[in-house]
């Protein structure tokens, strides 16, 4: 019986989750417990990741629980963070588990910044493991034989799962192990494998024979199903594809030899011999040609022996004619296998880290209610301020409260002298001058922090776009143009808002220019804001008068309706509700929220009593202002009419404009200076998202670039070797030809014919016993006939003149191995032992020099002599 195939495990490397997680829970999460147990998830989340996949796995059902355990939070953590290129940017590193690698030591292997990916590479380990579990189990047994189909068509259900959600979850093609092709195959696989299991149980357990080939004979159809998917395809392992033809062959084996039991039980022996030798067939084909791979012999004999009983039984007794294979109804099929479906959690320990944290998706519903909220009690809160500096103008122009209170017309009316003590206690003209002097230093940080962030972005581009244009097709992940569109938009944005606060800037420095004598004098001694007012001396009959007290009385409710607002105000600020409860059970109820509805209905609820009231509120100061106005009118008219009461009037309007204007001022520079301040903490944190981006980018680059490096030394340099020229094949006729072309060519020596140094002393008498080497003769004497003997290798033979290597080495001498000679080299000036031993030429007949010395040893020579 053939083996069962396992699947092997995919190698991912280390990712820190601790830094990118943790730093996203600071800057979305207010600090307090719940910030603090984030952190602790998330470093438990990554213990979890070394452990299910960071380190080799033992076949056990403990290590697929670990496995699962990480699936499982990694499917409750995609919803709550958001695992995005622009927003947080985590890139996985996986390589193709069917991948050998290269005689480069590469392997295929893909980076990308997706959770989606980082899911579907463990649900593919929790698949492969769960093969190998399955295949390392002892099917003796009813337990092991359970426990082998249950992780079979576990592993079934994981293959089948990548393959209809892998497309959708990676924004690029997969590698070949995680393609819809591949896992398909695998998960039919499986499933067939699972059957066999079914198959073996039954055949142990002596069911009917009837079942038991309906059983095997649609364990051969999942076999055959599968062959056929992965025979034209190069995505398993070779070995994989005769193992399924094998098993395909012997489950039909199977199916038609428990179907010949059940046609001889109901006397059909024409029918048994005809099963008996298709299943003979069948299994011969197997020992022919996958007999490697598979050992069918116990059930060839088993088959045979079948066979030649039923033949034997037919032939003297039955004589039942044998029906063709092509006549024989087909055997039935059973399937007791299905793959088991991915429904989250997988594991029966599973315990949500972030149980506490809200998905994201409502993270996003309570970011846009915050906002409604903002814009409501922003606009609310508008109206009531619009309303009051409305009112203070009315007055202002009306010279009023100060009009009915400087009767005297000498000393300083109260309501100025409370102007000037609130100006003063602010700080005054030093408070509102520092205030515009720091609006320009803290723009232009602003200003900075944008620039600096918007040219990570450029220059990662730029450097993109380079790659791309040199690599083209090669270059296959997301253009950075595209991808950094959110944030070009959102950096659009903050520069927007930039330039709308510079020009407010200008109109508050415009109006501080308009108010400022004004200011200047409400910021003096009281003694001097005297001096500074002009003095005049209206009718006493005004004082008493009825008109003066209708007036202050319409005034006094005018400042009820002032701090009514202002108390409203207050408490509009002070209403806190939390809506998450009201998101989650919605997205429990639908699956999804309606963030509109639920919002808009709940700010209604909470926010419709106080807009009521203010309404109210405005509308009874309209009617206020009429008849303050009216009445101003009456009291003008009982006013002397002379030119010095006329300036003081003027006067103590812009003074109590000038007040107005300051408190304003003051309010809008600080608002001013808080936003600058907010503003340079959210650039920063968009700082520290293009940044993340943008090292995030380049390590995804730096993995491609070895990609393709490794893609490119693979490649061929052509696609074939150019013919070879005859001449390199075809052997030529001179020999001579033939011994020299394998010589290279000796280099060219100088020699010098005009003198001759003298001839070496004669070396020392050797004994007649020592025994002389063949090569050594040779090299020293060589015989007369050697020069004709056209089989005699040309560097046997002393040339003529100085040769370059290789040169003949004597005994005592090493030879010399190709130092180039001086051109201007004279052999007289250093003696004669200074002669270079290729020089020098033996008369005939003098016998070479031994090899070794008996009784002394000769002095070595140098090559040259010192220079």
């Amino acid at each position: 019986m053939a083996t069962f195939i396992s699947v092997p495990l995919k190698k991912t490397s280390e990712v820190d989750l601790v830094k990118p997680l943790s730093k996203y829970i600071h800057n979305t999460y207010p600090s307090g417990e719940d910030q603090t147990e984030y952190c602790r998830a998330v470093d438990e989340l990554n213990k979890l990741r070394k452990s299910a996949v960071g380190r080799p796995l033992d076949k056990h059902e403990t290590s697929l629980e670990t496995v699962m355990r990480y699936y499982d939070q990694l499917c409750s953590v995609e919803p709550k963070f958001p695992f995005t290129e622009s927003q947080l940017c985590l890139t996985f590193t996986w390589k193709d588990a069917f991948d050998k690698g290269s005689i480069f030591g590469g392997s295929v292997k893909l980076a990308l910044p997706s959770l989606g990916y980082e899911k579907t590479c463990v649900l593919f380990n929790i698949g492969a493991l769960a093969s190998q579990i399955a295949s390392e189990q002892n099917l003796d047994n009813d337990e092991a034989l359970k426990a082998a189909s249950k992780f079979y068509q576990l592993a079934s259900g994981a293959f089948s799962h990548i393959k209809d959600t892998v497309l959708s979850s990676l924004n690029r093609d997969p590698t070949v192990d995680i393609s819809p092709d591949t896992v398909g195959t695998l998960s039919l696989i499986m499933l067939a494998q699972a059957q066999e299991v079914f198959f073996l149980k039954a055949t142990r357990d002596k069911m009917k024979d009837a079942v038991i080939a309906k059983l095997a004979n649609q364990a051969a159809d999942y076999y055959g199903d599968a062959f056929k998917q992965c025979q034209y395809k190069d995505t398993l392992s070779k070995e994989v594809f005769p193992i399924l033809a094998a098993k395909h062959c012997i489950m039909q084996a199977h199916a038609e030899y428990h179907q010949s039991v059940l046609a001889k039980q109901q006397k059909k022996f024409g029918e048994e011999i005809g099963r008996l030798q298709h299943a003979s067939d069948l299994v011969k084909t197997v020992s022919s040609r996958y007999d490697e791979y598979v050992n069918v012999k116990d059930l060839a004999d088993k088959i045979n022996r079948a066979l030649t009983a039923a033949k034997k039984d037919n032939d003297f007794i039955y004589h039942d004619r044998v029906p063709d294979l092509k006549d024989l109804d087909p055997v039935g099929k059973a399937s007791l296998v299905k793959s088991t479906p991915v429904n989250v959690p997988l594991s029966q320990k599973y315990t949500d880290l972030f149980e506490k944290m809200v998905p994201l998706a409502v993270q996003q519903c309570l970011s846009v209610y915050n906002q409604r909220k903002s814009e409501l009690i922003n606009s609310t809160i508008a109206q009531m301020r619009d309303a009051t500096i409305f009112a203070n103008g009315v007055l202002a122009s009306l010279n009023l409260p100060a009009a009915v209170e400087d009767v005297s017309g000498d000393s300083i009316p109260q309501s100025i002298l409370n102007k000037s003590k609130t100006v003063i206690e602010q700080g005054g003209i030093q408070t509102i001058g520092q205030l515009i002097r720091d609006l320009p230093e803290l723009l232009q940080r602003n200003k900075e922090i944008l620039e600096e962030s918007l040219k990570f972005l450029d220059e990662e581009e730029a450097t993109d776009n380079d790659l791309k244009a040199k690599f083209k097709d090669r270059w296959q992940r997301t253009p950075s143009t595209e991808l950094y569109k959110p944030l070009r938009s959102e950096g659009s944005n903050f520069r927007n808002v930039l330039d709308k606060a510079i020009g407010a800037d200008a109109v508050v420095k415009e109006r501080y220019q308009s108010h400022r004598e004004a200011i200047v004098i409400l910021c003096k001694p009281e003694a001097e804001l005297n001096a500074a007012i002009p003095s005049a001396n209206p009718a006493k009959t005004m004082q008493g008068s009825e008109v003066v007290t209708v007036l202050k009385s319409l005034l006094n409710k005018l400042d009820d309706m002032k701090k009514e607002r202002e108390q409203l105000e207050n408490d509009i600020k002070s209403v806190n509700f939390d809506m998450t409860t009201k998101f989650l059970t919605a997205l429990a109820q639908d699956g999804a929220v309606n963030e509109e509805a639920i919002s808009v209905t709940e700010l209604d609820q909470i926010y419709g009593s106080y807009t009521y009231k203010v309404q109210e509120n405005l509308k009874k100061q309209e009617d206020l202002l009429n008849n303050i106005q009216s009445a101003h009118q009456e009291f003008s008219k009982m006013k002397q009419s002379n030119s010095e009461a006329n300036l003081r009037e003027e006067v103590l309007k812009n003074l109590a404009v000038g007040h107005d204007n300051y408190i304003e001022l003051v309010a809008n520079l600080k608002e001013g200076t808080k936003f600058y301040n907010d503003l340079t903490d959210i650039l920063l944190k968009f700082q520290c998202k293009c940044s993340d981006i943008v090292f995030a980018r380049k390590t995804e680059r730096d993995e491609l670039l070895k990609d393709i490096q490794q893609s490119i030394a693979r490649e061929p340099s052509a696609p074939s070797i150019p013919q070879v020229p005859s001449y390199q094949s075809a052997p030529s006729s001179i020999s001579t030809n033939i011994a020299t072309s394998s010589i290279p060519t000796p280099a060219p020596r100088t020699v010098f014919s005009a003198k001759q140094p003298p001839p070496r002393p004669p070396p020392p008498a050797m004994p007649s016993a020592s025994p002389v080497p063949a090569s050594a003769a040779q090299a020293s004497n060589p015989a007369p006939t050697a020069a004709a003997d056209s089989s005699q290798p040309p560097s046997n033979t002393i040339p003529s003149q100085a040769q370059g290597p290789p040169y003949p080495s004597y005994p005592g001498y090493p030879g010399y191995y190709g130092m180039p000679m001086p051109v201007g080299y004279n052999p007289y000036m250093y003696g004669q032992q200074t002669i270079p031993p290729y020089m020098y030429q033996p008369p005939s007949g003098q016998p070479p020099y031994p090899a070794q010395q008996p009784s002394f040893s000769y002095p070595q020579q140098p090559f040259f002599p010192p220079q």
